[in-house]
């Protein structure tokens, strides 16, 4: 088999389930694609909307994750659910008479990667001794982190972002070796848009007048 065909093949094993998932798949997996992808351009833009088509994308994806045996990826859209309601409320609330809640920078970073890296190891043996989950320290560590990102999202911290790049960096690898083409081509995505999102915020925070350092 020469190169031609061999790149020919490679690109028929993960793009033609991409596109079968773009064109073909259920109702509920298209659902969760513009929802994700609404959500986050949201965000980015620092909607209020965010968070209610967020409630909506979460309990959608939890199903999801359920069905394919990331256990603690779909038990994560419950909290996701809970931080985004929390989220809606705190923007509104905390905001003052400023157009908008200010962007902070987070401090004490170390002590959030190791509690999350933490949860990752202690979950993971868990879901390993206990259930038949698929890859249970990647599917910890994805959803661990992801905890992290999305309790410094909605409190509006600069650094979910970075959070949010790692994930789904993670996660893409993550699905792809699961032989979940289509949901990990999402996750590139995602990680795409999170770099978006990280520079969007850092903009609005330095030159737009609605962020400040964190003490």
């Amino acid at each position: 088999m020469n190169e031609g065909d061999e790149r020919g093949e490679f690109m028929t094993e993960w793009g033609q389930p991409i596109w079968e998932g773009l064109t073909e798949a259920p109702a509920l997996d298209q659902v969760n694609l513009v929802l994700g992808i609404v959500g986050v351009i949201l965000m980015i833009r620092r909607s209020l909307w965010a968070f209610p088509v967020g409630m909506v994308a979460v309990t959608v994806q939890g199903v999801l994750f359920w069905q394919w045996k990331f256990y603690a990826d779909a038990e994560l859209q419950a909290v996701f659910f809970g931080c985004l309601v929390y989220g809606w409320w705190h923007w509104v609330k905390h905001k003052g008479t400023a157009r908008e809640l200010p962007i902070t920078t987070l401090s004490g970073r170390t002590g959030w990667v190791v509690a999350a890296g933490v949860l990752t190891l202690g979950w993971g043996t868990w879901q390993q001794v206990n259930t038949d989950a698929v890859m249970p320290y990647r599917d910890t560590f994805i959803a661990s982190f992801s905890m992290a990102a999305q309790v410094l999202q909605v409190r509006k911290r600069l650094e979910n972002w970075v959070g949010w790049v790692v994930v789904n960096s993670v996660a893409g690898v993550t699905y792809w070796a699961a032989g979940l083409f289509y949901t990990s081509f999402l996750y590139v995505v995602f990680f795409g848009m999170g770099v978006v999102g990280w520079w969007q915020w850092y903009r609005a925070m330095t030159g737009g007048g609605v962020g400040r350092h964190a003490e």
